[in-house]
């Protein structure tokens, strides 16, 4: 089990998460930030400081954004388990999900 990061990250990356995760297993692309399910250790650090509510645990992801955890597991598909976010940085890249979107208002 993991979590996943849904559509109210897109455009937003606050990067809270980021600082609250002991494992480093949250990365970032261009658009949004994933959780890799195999180093994400269940902890649930990441959710309560996620200001947008956009990180939910796998089984409670909302009907519509369900999608989503397809996106964080096939986000990884070519970088395979990099061992850490921190050193790898910005991917430059993102799901074909999160490419399709228009651009989200940051407003919300």
């Amino acid at each position: 089990m993991t979590y996943v990061i849904a559509q109210p990250c897109v455009d937003v990356k606050d990067k809270a998460c980021i600082d609250e995760c002991p494992v480093d297993c949250i990365y970032e692309g261009e658009r949004s930030l994933y959780i890799h399910p195999d180093e994400c250790v269940d902890c649930g650090a990441c959710e309560p400081v996620c200001p947008v509510e956009a990180i939910y645990y796998e089984d409670d992801v909302p009907d519509e954004w369900q999608q989503y955890y397809n996106a964080n597991v096939e986000f990884f598909d070519d970088l395979g388990s990099p061992g850490g976010a921190a050193k790898l940085g910005n991917t430059g890249k993102d799901h074909p999900i999160i490419q399709a979107l228009p651009p989200q208002n940051q407003d919300a």
